[in-house]
């Protein structure tokens, strides 16, 4: 009986350390934002508070705007290079739809965005079985990413 009351003891001690240990690796420290960043992002979308991430060598900011889903992305000088709005999957041109139908068969799109660069270049993407599928104005394929 005492063998078993060590073991268990043991056994609890062990999985506790582990389960700490796998908590403490699976925090992601929060990007350093540049104060110019921040400024510029509250002159583009005043009154917005964002959740800020790091994607590459740019800065991402997820948010709220006007009672849309969006996401913009930054340089580090302030410069924001695009932003995207959540949209409804009907929003999307039927091309996009007539693509996901015919190379995704049975496929359904779990999300769609209208993305717009900042030279104006308007771009859509449709969520697809974990994949970005992205695609022009006109809905034209142009290529995957990894969600």
């Amino acid at each position: 009986m005492k063998q078993k009351i060590i073991l268990f003891f043991t056994a609890t001690m062990f999985g506790a350390l582990l389960y700490g240990q796998k908590s403490q690796n699976s925090l992601k420290p929060k990007p350093e934002i540049p104060a110019v960043v921040k400024e510029s992002f509250s002159i583009e979308f005043p009154g917005a508070i964002a959740r800020w991430d790091k994607e590459g060598d740019q800065y991402e900011a997820n948010f709220r705007y006007k009672g849309k889903v969006m996401s913009a992305l930054f340089e580090a000088d302030g410069n924001m290079t695009e932003s995207e709005v959540s949209i409804k999957i009907s929003e999307l041109p039927s091309p996009v739809l007539l693509y996901v139908k015919e190379h995704y068969k049975g496929a359904k799109i779990k999300e769609a965005a209208k993305i717009t660069k900042s030279n104006g270049e308007i771009n859509y993407e449709a969520e697809v079985r974990g994949l970005d599928v992205l695609f022009d104005e006109q809905g034209k394929f142009i290529r995957e990413a990894k969600d």
